[in-house]
């Protein structure tokens, strides 16, 4: 991809401002000078990292620094003052600023990315992790997700970018979370089925750990693009199915009429908290990421409250290491800032601990798809560059689409190294 530069005003789509980082030689930052300790604390560290990791680091003048050969991942340095200043500045934010205007630049993202990964607890000497506070502040007030108003425009800035954008690179099933592959794998290592045959085997998982069956009475909390509520009424169940994207729930009609299903399926745009009823069954599929920490039991109690008796609740979430979530669940990431404005990842740990102390519920079955989720997005980021022409002409540029290919490649290292994990489970009474 080129690292040509765009003005600084905020790029549009449909009227909503794409976020972005200020352009220019110093993006966004103060004179330079101010900053220059900063930036040669950052650029020390990078160097001391890639000499620790199988990977290089490759200067404007060709120098290259690094622990690893020549077939290794590689970061080529574009404007290195620049991008150290970022990450003086703003820690990991800035280094994915970095990236997204053409600070620096690499031929195999993922590899780069995946070595930060798998090295996270060395990159930054345990004295100085003291000093985080100076550069991360915490989320902001205004997108912690305290009711409907700002779960709402949270969901507004990711979700409701344009379901043509995301009909780019979802295959036909339109399903935003992890498949569950099984079968034949190639020489290349990846599985020979189709993501769509994966994604409906996620979803009778999913299904199946919530008891849905013929004239199942259901609640669904995260409607996405409607193919889990298909795939229920499909098996002669009700639905009912809550979600704040207005263009979501859109198409999520459109899509349950052309199953022939949609006298089974009511699409309400309403926060969860406000749900009623009683249901035999309910379901949420990578939802729970957007309550956040401090509303998980009211989550859980609403789940609890709207089932019936010998009801179950099918979960699947995105989960982090316990110990990684207790050393960053108040810090405020380039994920925040750019893709999911509000969210927490929770752990296995978080969830249970959650269901003990404020539900009568419990996890009785559990299984892990989280290296199914990172070739999920390994085919979701090779369909996205692959058909980048078309992201384009629906009006969104360079920045943005640096800015998803980070995204997506950022999230694909999380789940191959095991950083993160995404689990299903089954609850019960």
């Amino acid at each position: 991809m080129s690292t040509s530069h765009l003005s600084d005003d905020p790029s549009l789509h449909d009227g909503r401002a794409v976020p972005r980082p200020a352009e220019g030689v110093w993006p966004g930052l103060q004179d330079p000078g101010e900053n220059r300790l900063r930036m040669r604390v950052a650029r020390g560290l990078m160097r001391a990292a890639v000499r620790r990791m199988p990977m290089r680091l490759i200067w404007p003048d060709g120098t290259v620094e690094g622990g690893g050969g020549p077939g290794s991942p590689t970061i080529r340095l574009f404007r290195p003052e620049a991008c150290f200043t970022r990450i003086g500045c703003h820690g990991l934010i800035g280094f994915g600023e970095g990236w997204m205007v053409g600070d620096w630049d690499s031929d195999n993202l993922v590899g780069v990315l995946r070595c930060f990964s798998e090295h996270i607890e060395e990159l930054v000497p345990r004295p100085l992790r003291k000093m985080r506070g100076f550069y991360d502040r915490g989320q902001p007030n205004e997108e912690v997700a305290s009711d409907s108003v700002v779960s709402q425009e949270n969901v507004h800035r990711h979700y409701d970018l344009s379901n043509d954008l995301f009909q780019v690179f979802l295959d036909e099933s339109m399903m935003y979370s992890a498949a569950w592959f099984d079968g034949p794998v190639g020489a290349d290592g990846r599985h020979t089925e189709s993501l769509t045959a994966a994604q409906h085997r996620k979803l009778d998982g999913v299904l199946d750990l919530a008891g849905v069956r013929e004239g199942s009475r259901v609640i669904e909390i995260g409607t996405g693009w409607g193919e889990a509520a298909i795939r229920a009424a499909q098996r002669g169940a009700r639905v009912t199915t809550l979600t704040l994207s207005v263009e979501q729930a859109e198409l999520a009609r459109t899509r349950a009429q052309a199953a022939g299903v949609s006298d089974r399926i009511t699409i309400d745009v309403r926060d969860y908290r406000d749900a009623t009823g009683e249901y035999d069954a309910a379901v949420s599929i990578e939802m729970i990421e957007a309550v956040g920490a401090a509303f998980w039991p009211e989550y859980f109690r609403t789940v609890d409250r709207l089932l019936a008796p010998g009801g179950r609740f099918g979960l699947q979430s995105i989960t982090m290491p316990h110990h990684r979530l207790q050393a960053t669940k108040q810090s405020y990431t380039w994920i925040h800032k750019y893709i999911f404005p509000g969210g927490i990842i929770p752990s296995v740990e978080a969830i249970e601990q959650t269901l003990a102390r404020h539900t009568t519920l419990h996890v009785d079955d559990r299984r892990s798809v989280g290296l199914d989720y990172a070739e999920t997005l390994n085919r979701w980021r090779e369909t996205f560059l692959a058909r980048e022409p078309e992201v384009r002409a629906l009006g969104f540029d360079e920045t943005f689409v640096r800015m998803w290919d980070f995204y997506l490649a950022y999230s694909e290292a999380g789940f191959a190294t095991r950083y993160l994990d995404d689990w299903q489970f089954g609850i019960t009474r």
